[in-house]
């Protein structure tokens, strides 16, 4: 059914070019209109839709699904996502994040003996499956803020589905990295592997006819009728109840029932700015307005790109948000969250004493913010969990509609199970194996229509004024909140560009190591660090910001060149 086809190119150069971390490329600068996303040819579908008069959620949604062909390790209509949007002034945001089904119990990570399973034996398969939510999400936006046929914004799909789309690099280096275990799963065979057992390969031209006939059902029927309540719901329940690996009780009533939230936005200061992003369920929004608040105290010129004091500021502040995020974070539908006392301007200042500017603390303790009576602490620390697979899209329309979406199937190919053509996620994962410790409950442990706690964190930002600055988000699991945070500081503080600071060199802590990346300016500062306190590790990062800046006379695009990104406008 997929098969490979005659070479011909549909492949879009990308406005940012291939560097090393901490190098960019020219900005590109568009007068009327903006997105960027991980993919060429997503970011395409969406400038399609743009100069069709589309709004920005119209060219999110086409490039989602782009994204669902072309980086299905990623991200995809199998999966979910979190969405902000500024649509003449106004703030919205959608929380499209899976749900557990009805069958999912507190213990379902824990083997006979309570003790939580590995990661890599709980995640392929149908297990770790939640409720796909991304695109009733995107079908209740629309509804909102779509200025398009609903049906055309699935057009672009449709046709790289059935007349071949260029593999891209990330996705060819992907499935050979997934070596044996992949190429055990039928559905990666069906979709991706070759007739001789081989997989694709970049450069390769291929088709996904299974996927065009999904897309084409939707954009007839709708979300409602193709997909929540109609055959390809019961497709996703049949193939998590016969999954090859792990196979568990997920039915069309699930699925019928899944709803997507309409979240109030979260926003704070920063310097005369204005940040917003989402509540739980994500942790992204809460953490890195955390970030920032932490910082507010030190004056911008210490917190300059590539500098000691800049790694070492940013790694305490995230040691302290980290730190709160396990402890007090879960989907607040079923746990009391107390968002207002973690945000509070005299906690978040208290806390900030507790970093020292010229040394490292260690290890932080998640702090006691300001509560209500129900907020009382009765949770546990939640250990930490592993986290992936993900997309980033931004973009900003005629009318100045401006959006972030986050998106993502958790691990590289989720469950690595499929459905219509397109593969499921793995998001259960990102419970707490563990509901208890301690003999206390864990705030993110599982429950049957619960969302599991991510770390997406979609943003934008607004300028002293009032309008719109910028809008970033990336992938990158917990890594998320450390990498966007730092984004905001580089656009605020060093005043860099949309493309500087999308591929500025990447440090990370999450209340542990300092992580700085290898073969970039960064290393240079180890021994300063060291010197500091910090436990420093060199590695490589996989970040994916990307984002859009209002400079004078339109919009500045910057794609993370860790991966395939493109800025496209007019």
């Amino acid at each position: 059914m997929y098969r490979f086809l005659p070479a011909f190119t549909l492949v879009l150069t990308s406005l940012t070019a291939a560097a090393g971390p901490g190098q960019s490329a020219p900005a590109p600068v568009a007068k009327q209109h903006m997105i960027v996303a991980a993919e060429p040819d997503a970011a395409a579908a969406g400038r399609q839709m743009l100069r069709q008069g589309g709004s920005a959620v119209d060219a999110a949604i086409a490039a989602q699904m782009v994204l669902t062909l072309e980086e299905p390790q990623s991200s995809g209509i199998g999966g979910g996502a979190y969405l902000i949007v500024s649509d003449k002034g106004v703030l919205s945001a959608y929380d499209g994040r899976e749900t557990a089904p009805a069958s999912a119990s507190p213990g379902m990570f824990l083997d006979a003996q309570g003790n939580p399973r590995p990661f890599d034996q709980v995640r392929p398969g149908g297990l770790s499956v939640g409720v796909p939510g991304v695109l009733r999400m995107l079908a209740l936006a629309h509804a909102a803020h779509g200025k398009l046929p609903w049906g055309r914004l699935f057009e672009p799909a449709i046709h790289l589905a059935e007349n071949g789309f260029v593999v891209p690099p990330r996705l060819a280096r992907e499935l050979a990295q997934g070596g044996p275990q992949l190429a055990r799963m039928p559905a990666i065979r069906a979709l991706f592997v070759h007739p001789d057992g081989t997989p694709i390969k970049a450069g390769e031209t291929w088709i996904n006819p299974e996927l065009a006939k999904t897309f084409r059902a939707i954009a007839t029927l709708g979300a409602d009728d193709a997909f929540y309540n109609g055959i390809i719901a019961r497709e996703i329940a049949d193939a998590v109840s016969r999954a090859p690996a792990n196979p568990t009780m997920m039915t069309p009533g699930d699925i019928a029932g899944y709803q997507p939230k309409e979240r109030t936005p979260l926003c704070a200061p920063y310097r005369g700015y204005r940040v917003c992003g989402l509540p739980p369920s994500t942790s992204g929004g809460t953490s890195v307005l955390q970030i920032l608040g932490l910082l507010q105290r030190f004056p911008s010129n210490q917190l300059q790109q590539d500098t000691p004091s800049e790694v070492h500021l940013v790694s305490e502040a995230s040691r302290l948000a980290y730190a709160d995020r396990d402890q007090w974070l879960g989907d607040t539908d079923f746990v009391s969250v107390p968002l207002a006392g973690l945000l509070d301007p005299d906690y978040l200042a208290a806390r900030s004493q507790l970093i020292n500017p010229m040394h490292d603390m260690g290890r932080a303790m998640a702090g006691m913010p300001p509560l209500k009576k129900a907020e009382l602490p009765r949770y546990a620390p939640m250990p930490q969990q592993i986290e992936a697979g993900t997309s980033q899209i931004s973009a900003v329309d005629n009318d100045g509609e401006a959006i972030s979406m986050t998106t993502s199937v958790e691990s590289a190919f989720g469950a690595e199970i499929a459905a219509g053509g397109f593969l499921l996620n793995n998001q259960l994962t990102d419970f707490s194996f563990q509901p208890a410790i301690g003999g206390k409950p864990v705030a993110n442990a599982v429950a049957a229509g619960k969302r599991p706690l991510s770390s997406m964190a979609p943003a934008l930002v607004f300028a002293p004024d009032g309008t719109f600055f910028a809008s970033v988000g990336s992938p990158g699991g917990r890594l998320i909140i450390a990498y966007v945070a730092q984004t905001i500081v580089a656009l605020i503080d060093g005043q860099m560009s949309m493309q500087a600071a999308a591929t500025a060199p990447r440090h990370v802590n999450m209340n542990g190591a300092t992580m700085i990346e290898a073969n970039s300016p960064l290393t240079q500062l180890a021994p300063a660090l060291t010197a500091m306190g910090h436990q420093v590790r060199v590695i490589r990062f996989d970040s994916g910001i990307n984002g859009i800046k209002r400079v004078p006379g339109g919009y500045e695009g910057g794609a993370d060149n860790h991966r395939e990104g493109a800025a496209l406008g007019d």
